[in-house]
């Protein structure tokens, strides 16, 4: 499916469309703990919640699990000498960031791009189209 991308930054459109990685410290979700969703910038697909965020000290919005694990495609990342694992959205196949095997308690850590990523609050999930969703925050 094509989704429009007209809405999207010069900086989203190259993280989400070119797998490019936006500066640590300095993105919009990384110090970011209002509780909430997190969906594709691009498809509004359903990505993280902020229940699973954590703060993993790399300058990026760090998650320990995706909402549906079936909304995340990995796949193997050869750029710059390095072997990892890119993880993007199924529906809109947007670049997303990496995984990696390091999170807390053993759990993995989704390294994420704030720009492939926009955040809805908790108590706007029924007036955005994500009602269903408001069981993650009883």
């Amino acid at each position: 499916m094509k989704y429009d991308l007209s809405h999207l930054t010069p900086l989203q459109f190259e993280v989400t469309q070119h797998a490019q990685t936006e500066r640590p410290f300095s993105n919009e979700f990384d110090a970011h703990f209002e509780e909430g969703i997190y969906v594709d910038i691009v498809s509004g697909e359903v990505l993280f919640s902020s229940k699973d965020k954590f703060d993993s000290g790399c300058g990026w919005p760090s998650f320990t699990q995706p909402i549906k694990k079936e909304s995340i495609v990995s796949k193997k990342d050869y750029a710059f000498g390095m072997i990892r694992i890119e993880v993007r959205s199924k529906e809109g196949d947007s670049h997303l960031g990496h995984v990696f095997d390091d999170g807390p308690k053993g759990m993995p850590r989704y390294c994420i791009n704030s720009a492939s990523l926009r955040f809805i609050p908790k108590d706007q999930l029924e007036a955005q189209g994500y009602g269903e969703l408001k069981v993650l925050f009883k």
